[in-house]
């Protein structure tokens, strides 16, 4: 007689089976590194304080850190991890690295800068030939958008994503180049002019994708509210828009 499909001999045998081609996938080359804050109040999104109070500022600091997660899980082919501070096991990252199935990893360093060679030093190798790491308050950040960075990656040194107040929210990389990370005026204009002079000083080739805005100032408040109201908008989650209409009617509450 021939087995059928719910015999407990032949579940055994495909579930063995698949086992063993998953087992056989080669491993991701490339790496996403998300650098994320714990949001807890008072220490993240303190420009936007006031008009936002503290723990509402760290609530919409969390929901971006759920959307860039989200959008991440998305691509295929490539690792994701998350890079936490002040601790990787603050219990936000213990929660998303269940949620999310993605390792967690340490922010180690004085400053910004100090913090991104280092991840790239310890990530750059076998497996990964290639990393991008991005920041988590960039809504317009998309799978398409990291696809092309990682895709940058494979002619060129260095790949930047601008911002408009003249930062960038994404730096990826083939090799470690600590020299693109000292000396920075970080949380200045001058970081992204300086980083590509850095560039062209070190001989590297550069991919530049479009610039973005990122989520700061009381100025991208009030811009960002007023394009969650658009229903064709989707750079922002349904969970991040109902959170910043939210946010508009206690503003003008406060008023």
């Amino acid at each position: 007689m021939t087995p059928s499909g719910n015999d407990p001999a032949v579940r055994r045998s495909r579930s063995s089976h698949q086992g063993e081609r998953r087992r056989s996938l080669p491993p991701a080359t490339s790496a996403i590194i998300v650098f994320a804050k714990a949001p807890v109040a008072g220490q993240v999104k303190t420009r936007l304080c006031p008009p936002l109070t503290p723990d509402e500022a760290a609530s919409l600091h969390g929901s971006l850190v759920l959307d860039i997660l989200e959008r991440c899980q998305s691509l295929k082919g490539y690792d994701r991890i998350l890079a936490g501070t002040p601790s990787p096991h603050h219990p936000f990252f213990r929660a998303m690295e269940a949620r999310f199935k993605i390792p967690v990893w340490d922010q180690q360093g004085d400053d910004l800068g100090a913090r991104m060679a280092g991840v790239f030093k310890q990530s750059l190798g076998a497996p990964y030939r290639s990393v991008v790491v991005i920041g988590t308050d960039i809504p317009g950040i998309n799978g398409p958008l990291l696809t092309s960075a990682v895709k940058g990656l494979q002619d060129r040194d260095v790949v930047l994503g601008p911002t408009v107040d003249g930062g960038y929210y994404l730096i990826g990389l083939r090799s470690p180049v600590p020299e693109l990370f000292e000396n920075m005026p970080w949380s200045t204009d001058q970081v992204y002019t300086r980083t590509t002079q850095r560039v062209q000083e070190l001989g590297l080739t550069l991919k530049v994708l479009p610039t973005l805005r990122d989520f700061d100032t009381v100025e991208d408040l009030h811009l960002f509210i007023r394009e969650a109201k658009d229903p064709q908008n989707q750079i922002f989650s349904s969970r991040t828009k109902n959170v910043l209409q939210e946010l508009a009617k206690r503003l003008t509450n406060r008023e």
